[in-house]
């Protein structure tokens, strides 16, 4: 289900969600040669490897998967969980997100964290 994580995310949720899930097949933008990589660029090899993307980047990266979907593009979908949310948090909410999502239910769709308030 989630299967990428952006260059910049927190990787003490990356471990937390590994080690809670450990049949997740998640990995990290630098982990598939993508260090340093632009958005587009990002997004397009997820899409190409039909990966989820998890991202703290609310600024640009939302933005460039909407232009994806606007353009008729493929893209998987997109977490967005906030810088803010804590490390504990974020595993739970992710954790749920896993357990209740099925393959393709979130192809074109940009989803932000928290779940519930």
């Amino acid at each position: 289900m989630i299967r990428l994580a952006d260059e910049n995310f927190n990787n003490d949720i990356v471990r937390g969600l590994t080690r809670r899930l450990p049949e997740v097949d998640l990995v990290r933008v630098q982990d598939v040669g993508l260090r340093g990589a632009d958005d587009p660029k990002i997004l397009e090899w997820a899409a190409g490897d039909k990966r989820i993307l998890l991202t703290h980047d609310v600024t640009t990266m939302t933005r460039y998967a909407f232009d994806r979907v606007g353009a008729g593009q493929a893209m998987p979908g997109v977490v967005e969980v906030p810088r803010s949310m804590s490390v504990g948090r974020a595993i739970e909410e992710l954790t749920l997100f896993v357990g209740c999502s099925h393959a393709g239910e979130w192809d074109g769709q940009v989803l932000y964290l928290p779940l519930s308030s």
